[in-house]
């Protein structure tokens, strides 16, 4: 290849780079954080829209977080979908040329109660009467077996109990913890949103 065919060449590379910065430049973006009441904020679906048309989706990452690039200038409305979750919305989110606009961490999703899974149940003492103050754990089953806690509660005073779940499938551990005895379990599998009712016996104390 020639000197000038060379020159030619990085001229035109330059042109083309030139090119890629004006048109980033051109248009802005939306980033920001999902926050949600129970479970993992992963695989929250975020809908772009302007003048009630979808431009754009993106899905949240393992800690809630999200990037939508390459949006014109204008004003947009984002809205938020998760299966057991609540319907978020935000409007009026101004993009501006070249920037990137922030919307924090100041979205939260709530459970949608009429699309969740239950798990409701009471706790008895020895002698069949409700325990009241007993401590509960909740742990996820995992795929090899291990569990990991994901909540805890503390019974009321008729010994009953609530934990409040998305309806994905899984499979979950209720443990009571009694101060004086051998802790006990109930395994319960979640496929759907409905309530799954338990009842634990807390066995007498060692003599």
């Amino acid at each position: 290849m020639t000197v000038e065919r060379l020159v030619i060449a990085s001229m035109a590379l330059l042109f083309l780079g030139a090119s890629s910065v004006a048109q980033d430049r051109s248009t802005g973006g939306i980033k920001g954080k999902v926050r949600v009441e129970t479970g993992a904020p992963i695989g929250v679906t975020v809908v772009i829209r302007q003048d009630e048309r979808e431009v754009n989706r993106v899905v949240t990452d393992k800690s809630g977080s999200f990037l939508v690039q390459r949006l014109p200038a204008g004003k947009y409305a984002l809205t938020f979908r998760k299966p057991g979750l609540s319907v978020g919305t935000i409007e009026n989110v101004d993009v501006q040329a070249g920037k990137t606009r922030s919307l924090g961490n100041r979205l939260i999703l709530t459970i949608d109660e009429g699309s969740i899974a239950f798990i409701r149940g009471s706790v008895f003492n020895p002698e069949g009467r409700s325990f009241a103050g007993a401590k509960l754990e909740l742990a996820k089953i995992l795929d090899d077996g291990s569990t990991k806690k994901i909540d805890g509660r503390v019974t009321n005073e008729t010994g009953s109990f609530v934990f409040r779940l998305t309806p994905e499938p899984a499979k979950y551990r209720v443990t009571v913890k009694p101060s004086n005895a051998e802790p006990v379990s109930q395994d319960v599998e979640i496929d759907g949103a409905a309530v799954y009712r338990v009842a634990l016996s807390v066995p007498a104390a060692p003599k």
